[in-house]
């Protein structure tokens, strides 16, 4: 079915908007337990004594979680539905925060970073699937999208925290305040209801239909369902094997490649290692380098914002054009600062050109990465296809902040960040051939294999 025969979406939109929110704080979570190690960090590796080795090893293990929790999460959120995977990842997110302030050595701490890396796996698979089955076509983007701000609004309050509790060395408080949103997202996930479509694929039709006739009004509720009873006419496809099925190779194969692109392009090197960057540029203390961290965050939630007011304008494909390519250009300039620069001129040219990289990013390749992965796959395949591309997702982000380090040590500053923007150039390249627009599309309607009311995924969009 073409978006001309879908009635007009007459919804509740402050109840669309409430669950999206909601939904949206594990992004907050994710965000702040990713960002408060920059902060942490600093005063964790005096305490144990940590060779740059383990330096790494605390940041990573947080993804190795994050990976296994991606695999799960996608198994358990189609098995028992979207709702109770939230919860139960609410529950492994209060665990690991009260867990990693009362480590008394570096093994518990990674126990801890391990532990909060599942829940991290749990919602990154989950919550953007089930924003994705609520939310109507035309604003799908940008409540989906409210994830990433959520985890950008995170990321930029741990480098808060960080910052004021930094004079103190309180590297475990910083740790313990991350039990606080977790036990509230705990409280709020379980007012909210399951997903209609999962609901219509476990063969619950009257629970689906009280759903969606709880924020649709007719005749858009009864069009709904009559797709979705359509498109779950095939049961939850429950194999791994079914991904290399036709018709899902290629939505599998964009969708890992969209979300490794967004992490090789070095974005996490910024989150994970901003204070060491900003050391490396001549900044004078660990409290400089942590507020200048906190400039370069809250100018990833101002951006974010930007991004979700035009996905569902302007599209998906001319944000990204834009946004990759201001971030190969920032990256470029960091990589000559450090090559040719020194004193001063290399502190400002670090700021100038991160917060410059950091806009980008969040205008563009941050979110709609998300997007795009938690529209193309079919119902019957989603929850795993999602895990999928967050597996995807982990190993890169996890290959880059093992390696940061160790690669400034070997190559310098100038040729790392160099070999970042030599993958913005990659990703601009696959944005071009690879990426389709979706935006407006019903879910429904977007196929990789043509049928008499929908088109094959290739005709969504001329490659241009």
């Amino acid at each position: 079915m073409t978006e001309t025969n879908v009635p007009h979406w007459n919804v509740d939109r402050s109840f669309v908007l409430r669950v999206s929110v909601i939904a949206a704080l594990s992004g907050l979570l994710y965000g702040y337990d990713m960002g408060i190690i920059a902060a942490a960090l600093l005063y964790v590796r005096n305490t144990f004594d940590l060779s740059a080795g383990m330096e790494e090893a605390v940041v990573s293990v947080v993804l190795l979680g994050a990976m296994l929790g991606a695999l799960l999460g996608g198994t358990v959120a189609d098995r028992i539905g979207r709702k109770k995977t939230l919860v139960q990842a609410a529950l492994i997110f209060v665990c690991g925060s009260v867990l990693a302030p009362l480590s008394p050595n570096v093994g518990v701490l990674i126990v801890a970073r391990a532990v909060l890396g599942l829940a991290i796996g749990f919602t990154s698979v989950t919550a953007p699937v089930y924003v994705s089955e609520l939310a109507p076509p035309q604003s799908r983007g940008g409540l989906i999208g409210l994830y990433q701000l959520a985890l950008t609004l995170g990321i930029a309050i741990a480098n808060l925290v960080g910052y004021f509790l930094s004079g103190q060395k309180a590297w475990r408080l910083m740790f313990g305040i991350g039990a606080a949103p977790a036990i509230l997202f705990l409280m709020l996930v379980l007012s909210v209801p399951e997903s209609a479509r999962w609901l219509a694929s476990k063969q619950r039709f009257e629970e689906a239909a009280a759903v969606i006739r709880s924020y649709a009004a007719e005749p858009a509720a009864t069009w709904l369902l009559q797709e979705i009873r359509q498109s779950v006419a095939a049961k939850l496809d429950q194999r791994w094997a079914s991904l290399w099925s036709p018709g899902i190779r290629k939505p599998l194969a964009i969708a890992v490649s969209f979300t490794v692109l967004q992490q090789i392009t070095g974005i996490n090197t910024i989150i994970y290692y901003g204070p060491q960057i900003f050391a490396m540029a001549g900044f004078g203390s660990d409290q400089s380098d942590i507020l200048a961290t906190f400039v370069v965050a809250a100018v990833n939630v101002l951006a974010t914002l930007i991004a979700l007011a035009l996905v569902d304008r302007i599209g998906r494909k001319p944000l990204l054009y834009g946004g990759v390519s201001g971030m190969m250009v920032s990256l470029v300039a960091i990589s000559l600062a450090f090559h040719s620069a020194s004193g001063r001129l290399l502190g400002t040219v670090a700021i100038v050109s991160l917060i410059a990289y950091i806009l980008c990013f969040a205008a563009s390749l941050g979110p709609i990465a998300w997007i795009l992965v938690s529209e193309v796959f079919p119902q019957r395949v989603r929850g795993r296809g999602v895990a999928a591309a967050t597996l995807g997702s982990g190993l890169a982000n996890a290959a880059v902040s093992l390696t940061f380090l160790s690669l400034i040590h070997a190559v310098g500053s100038p040729a790392t960040f160099a070999l970042f923007a030599l993958f913005c150039l990659v990703t601009l390249v696959f944005v071009r051939f690879g990426v389709p627009e979706t935006m407006g599309r019903e879910l429904e309607s977007i196929s990789f294999a043509p049928t008499a009311d929908a088109p094959a995924y290739d005709q969504l969009e001329p490659s241009h």
